[in-house]
């Protein structure tokens, strides 16, 4: 009892908190579930409310209710701008949609802040509510007691329009069987819209009502987005009452967690979340494990193996071989080496990039060499990125993760004394080798929006442990003040800026080349016939997640070499380098070039450094504003990627594969907690895989 005594404020703050959570991630999972919208912006939308309701409050009555309405309603019009904004990306999967509601909150918090300022904005609340009564012999705030009892209210009049009325039974059509919804007469369309909607009107009216408990300020809405997902996950999409007690629980882990076990309590809610997408993706059967007749046909690997054989196309008929050529007819020994016509048109932007990039210290001053080196990390990155989510099929948003691994790694080798560039590259390497070697498995088995959920927690659990190991990681802080990097042995440490991007330059250039060969090698085809025809990969035997686990391994040591290089280019390090941010950028990288395109990463990274770092320099405090007005414009511009204004064509030398389809297709079968098969590729734009027809159980766009 005494234990219970102590700790009866925070459990009953967690009740209060959690059932905030519930409000917001009730609109969030009706998005999702229903809508099928993947909404990044959802904590924009409760963060438009939470300021509206703090504006008008004056501590009456009447300014509450004024705040309740304005805050919701404009929450609800956002919300309704919202599925106008994603319409167009119906059939472009969750992927697309998760970069253009990102953007779009850049955008909107930019906007919040020019409007209410960049400090925390006061609530006022009615006197009776702003004071406390007496309970179990403890003092509490009446407002968030009086919180407890709407939200409880809330949940029971959700499930029951939800569950009783024709509204609902329309939302659940929309969501189980959009044709039969239409052939009764109503407009699945319109019920899309009013789904969103009512989803922004739910954040909004948690912002209004939970603003005396999580105020208005700058960070609010990502952190409301990420516990709202979080709860999601947890709950599901099938029960508003699960997602009521996943709320709640949050809510205690978040409150009564950090008095009970503060050691703990910031890994607790990403694990479990990592834990349960996981769990359920066992469950489920591998994506692409298809039965019957998906194993029949043309084997896909002996239609690779056929191209790399080096057949060529005869001018009539079918291909020949060149040992079944007259050998009058053959070319020489030394003039088959040399590469084709369509080998050099296919390198000609690498060698253009190599040249400007060469020629970069010449033309720049200190400043903007220092961010070419910058976005040569950012670059590798992306690039890593592209591997996973181009060639393998698993989109993601926690590459840095190894990325961080990295960085901190050679931070902390400097630190010791190793300051040999090389010996630091490698053993960062190495350690963010193992690192993805160990959270492979939790990866590779899921697919689509699983893929970017469990990443997602990976990500934001290393970021947790950032912040809490400061005797490795400085926390907060971050890392500063370690030794130069020498470029290699017996050198002196590089300080000046030409210095470091010469050197970055140089790994930069190597660790592209080594990707570019395996990616065109018969390992790089096997990994991309993974993705394209996986169904048949397994029925003829391939170990599909051997590969797919290597290809997680290499791409987390790219990652880190990325993480090595940002430290030497910038000399300090802090969690802000290494955060969810990053992994978006990165993400809207890959989408830039082109999911396939290693030169198209390079050119989206330098683009959002060029962006965040020199463009908003010239109009201070809207780099957030700038990198969404990027991350929209290329959601609708460029759907297929820089690569992709090119034509079709191959990966890795310059073209790019639709950015969309590595995610699944919007509505149910995407959610979080399945195991969604990734939609087929486009006829073209991407790297030659063999036909093959939609695996069984894929969902449809």
């Amino acid at each position: 009892m005494e234990l219970l005594d102590a700790h009866l404020v925070p459990a009953v703050d967690g009740v209060a908190f959690g059932l905030l959570l519930f409000v917001v991630a009730a609109g969030l999972s009706l998005a999702f579930g229903t809508a099928g919208v993947l909404n990044l912006s959802h904590g924009t939308l409760y963060a438009i409310g939470a300021y509206t309701g703090a504006e008008l409050s004056d501590g009456t009555w009447g300014g509450l209710a004024l705040g309740l309405a304005a805050g919701t309603a404009a929450a609800c019009v956002a919300g309704a701008g919202l599925s106008a904004a994603t319409a167009p990306l119906a059939r472009r999967g969750h992927l697309a949609q998760a970069l253009l509601t990102f953007g779009l909150a850049l955008i909107g918090g930019d906007l919040l802040i020019q409007f209410f300022g960049a400090d925390e904005v006061p609530v006022r609340v009615p006197e009776v509510l702003d004071s406390s009564v007496m309970l179990l012999g403890h003092r509490y705030p009446a407002y968030r007691l009086c919180f407890i009892v709407m939200a409880v209210l809330l949940a029971a009049f959700g499930t029951w329009v939800l569950t009783r009325t024709r509204m609902g039974a329309a939302v659940r059509a929309a969501a189980d069987d959009p044709q039969m919804l239409a052939a009764t007469g109503h407009s699945p369309r319109a019920v899309h819209t009013g789904v969103l909607a009512a989803a922004g009107a739910l954040a909004g009216a948690a912002g209004v009502l939970g603003a005396p408990i999580i105020g208005p300020g700058p960070g609010t809405s990502e952190n409301v987005l990420m516990l709202s997902l979080v709860v999601v996950v947890l709950g599901g999409l099938r029960s508003l009452w699960a997602t009521f007690a996943a709320a709640v629980a949050v809510g205690e882990v978040q409150t009564l967690g950090v008095s009970v076990a503060p050691e703990l309590a910031p890994y607790l809610l990403f694990a479990a979340m990592a834990a349960v997408l996981v769990l359920r993706s066992r469950f489920a059967e591998p994506a692409g494990a298809g039965h019957g007749s998906e194993a029949s046909g043309p084997d896909p690997v002996a239609r690779l193996r056929g191209r790399l054989a080096g057949r060529l196309p005869g001018p009539k008929g079918p291909s020949v071989g060149l040992d079944r050529l007259p050998r009058r007819k053959r070319a020489p020994a030394w003039l088959a080496r040399l590469p084709g016509r369509a080998a050099w048109w296919r390198a000609a932007p690498l060698l253009v990039l190599l040249g400007v990039l060469i020629a970069l210290p010449a033309l720049l001053d200190a400043y903007s060499i220092s961010l070419a080196g910058s976005a040569l990390a950012l670059g590798l990155l992306a690039v890593s990125v592209t591997v996973l989510t181009g060639y393998a099929g698993l989109p993601t948003l926690g590459q840095t993760a190894p990325f961080a691994v990295g960085a901190y790694a050679t931070a902390n080798l400097a630190d010791a004394g190793w300051t040999v560039g090389p010996v630091q590259i490698v053993l960062s390497a190495l350690a963010a080798a193992v690192f993805a070697a160990v959270v492979g498995p939790a990866v590779i088995r899921a697919r689509g929006t699983t893929v970017l959920m469990i990443t997602l927690a990976i990500g934001e659990l290393t970021g947790a442990v950032v912040n809490q190991l400061k005797s490795v990681t400085g926390g907060a802080d971050g890392l500063v003040g370690f030794p130069a990097t020498q470029a290699l042995w017996g050198g002196e440490g590089m300080l000046e800026e030409s210095e470091l991007y010469n050197y970055a330059l140089v790994v930069a250039v190597v660790a592209v080349a080594l990707t570019l060969l395996v990616l065109r090698s018969p390992a790089g085809k096997l990994l991309t016939g993974t993705r394209g025809a996986e169904a048949r990969m397994r029925a003829s035997g391939h170990p599909v997640g051997r590969y797919l686990l290597m290809a997680h391994i290499c791409a987390g040591a790219l990652a880190s070499v990325g993480g090595s290089l940002m430290v030497t280019v910038q000399q300090y390090l802090s969690p802000a380098d290494v955060g969810f941010e990053i992994a978006a950028f990165a993400l809207l990288a890959v989408v830039i070039g082109g999911t396939t395109s290693v030169i198209g990463a390079l050119l989206g990274a330098g683009l959002i450094v060029a962006t965040r770092d020199w463009v908003a320099g010239s109009w201070p405090g809207h780099g957030p504003l700038l990198l969404g007005v990027l991350f929209v414009a290329t959601v609708y511009v460029l759907p297929r990627g820089l690569a992709g204004l090119r034509g079709g064509g191959s990966g890795g030398g310059g073209q790019g594969g639709p950015p969309s389809d590595t995610t699944g297709s919007p509505g149910a079968p995407g959610a979080p907690g399945t195991s969604d098969a990734p939609d087929a590729p486009e006829a073209e734009g991407r790297p030659p895989t063999p036909p093959a027809p939609t695996p069984a159980g894929k969902a449809s766009p």
